[in-house]
């Protein structure tokens, strides 16, 4: 299975889908086999009953022919037939006088006792044929069918009781049983299996979909799912590859176009700044227009940071952003960017608290450009977004074999469901902060080239802690 897809989804689709199947092949087996157990049961006694009845009727038949003879004649012949019984099914023939006792029997195994169950006394006592199955004195299932026997004047002189064990019934309903049960699992095995294979070919290619959609979703766009047969997730498959072509066509075409516009907008911007600053340092401007002149100067700064940012982004986007890598003194860096942005803060209220780090710090491998970079649009980051809180915390230390720099503001924190947002190209959520949305995401891509991470979280009592982590190595 494709490793990119979560275990818990597989598992819960597998499992669903073979907890169901074995449900209902669980049911129908039980079904089936209970039916096919009632059936046999069904066919064996009643043939057996049958059987038993049938020769109780040719008994009484027979001797309802003999009301010439005398009455002790009628019992010697009805003890004689008795002894002299046999059938080829082992039944046992037994005859019983008028008060149950056991005169004269055929042979037979274990039920040649005299009899203790109650359909004798109500045969004799209702003068009709009755049934039996359970067990007898030794425990032993049998079934019997029990006849009175009728002298010519009326008189009943006892009973014949027909005998026979339903051992090899039984045997053969217990064999029938497990036949049942061993075919019955035999099919369940094989529709499990099949089942498997089949749920197994319809979650290998959905897990390549899903497996491709998260590359898409990561900013792959124009990767393309194979698809080996012509079903629906094959339709699903190149629907998912149309749109992967299209975000691909316009992700180009969008970085073509900020390429184009942050070229074109750096040469004026280049222009108002410079003559901004020419104009400041003119005695010819009154206190008005040297106002003004700073709020130009100022927005065309922040102008040419936000084209900078667009032209790191495509580069980025088109694979041309690459980093000058020195060994440089990274706390030093990281110091003159507070204290360089910390001046230009207190013009707007906002304390930039430095609380510097006791031990050395040695020099690492980065690029000192994009550090100060990454350092400075942080800080930008939580003035512009924390900035009612007045304070920022600043800090740079070394854990373990990392350099870690802490940026926190006072401000109100970002929504747990942005969170993890926040640093997504374009991405502003809830903020009313001005910005382009792609700082955040430039910063991580330097960071993350240097081999480190940038880690966002609320902070414990407000506000956002930035915390940059780079390897010394």
């Amino acid at each position: 299975m494709n490793k990119h897809w979560p275990k818990w989804q597989v598992d819960g689709l597998r499992k669903r889908w073979l907890v169901y199947i074995g449900s209902v092949v669980v049911a129908l087996g039980l079904l089936c086999v209970l039916g096919l157990t009632i059936l046999s049961y069904n066919r064996l006694y009643t043939h057996m009953r049958k059987d038993l009845q049938f020769q109780a009727q040719t008994a009484t038949k027979l001797f309802n022919s003999y009301a010439d003879i005398s009455e002790t004649e009628f019992y010697q012949t009805c003890v004689a037939y008795a002894r002299s019984f046999s059938h080829p099914d082992g039944v046992l023939l037994q005859f019983l006088d008028v008060n149950g006792s056991l005169v004269a029997a055929s042979y037979g195994d274990g039920i040649s006792d005299s009899p203790n169950t109650a359909e004798v006394w109500e045969a004799l006592e209702n003068r009709n044929t009755q049934v039996f199955v359970g067990k007898n004195a030794k425990g032993r299932r049998i079934m019997t069918v029990t006849t009175p026997i009728v002298y010519g004047s009326g008189r009943v002189i006892g009973a014949f009781r027909f005998c026979q064990i339903t051992q090899a019934a039984d045997t053969q309903i217990l064999e029938t049983l497990l036949l049942g049960v061993c075919v019955w699992i035999l099919i369940s095995i094989l529709l499990l299996f099949t089942s498997d294979i089949y749920i197994r070919s319809i979650l290998t290619p959905l897990a390549e979909i899903m497996d491709k959609a998260k590359m898409i979703t990561g900013g792959s766009y124009g990767i393309q799912i194979q698809s080996k047969h012509k079903d629906e997730i094959s339709s699903l498959a190149d629907t998912i590859n149309e749109m992967s072509n299209k975000l691909s066509e316009n992700e180009k075409m969008q970085a073509e176009f900020i390429s184009s516009l942050s070229h074109e907008l750096r040469t004026p911007l280049t222009a108002i700044t410079g003559w901004s600053e020419t104009l400041l340092h003119s005695e010819a401007l009154d206190k008005d227009a040297s106002r003004g002149v700073s709020i130009i100067l100022r927005e065309g700064k922040r102008m040419t940071e936000m084209v900078v940012e667009l032209l790191d982004f495509t580069r980025m986007q088109d694979g041309r952003f690459n980093l000058n890598m020195e060994l440089a003194d990274i706390r030093g860096e990281f110091e003159d960017t507070v204290y360089m942005y910390g001046s230009r803060l207190l013009q707007e209220g906002i304390t930039i608290s430095y609380q510097p780090y006791e031990e050395e710090i040695p020099q690492i491998s980065c690029d000192p450009k994009r550090m100060r970079q990454v350092f400075l649009n942080i800080l930008d980051n939580a003035a512009k977004h924390g900035g009612a809180g007045k304070q920022i915390d600043a800090a740079i230390t070394l854990e373990d074999d990392f350099v870690v720099v802490r940026i926190r503001d006072y401000g109100p924190g970002i929504p747990e469901d942005e969170l993890q947002l926040v640093k997504k190209k374009f991405y502003k959520g809830s903020s009313k902060a001005r910005g382009t949305g792609i700082g955040l995401a430039v910063c991580d891509e330097i960071v993350a080239m240097h081999g480190g991470t940038l880690k966002l979280e609320n902070a414990i009592g407000g506000g956002i802690e930035a915390t940059v982590s780079i390897p010394v190595s």
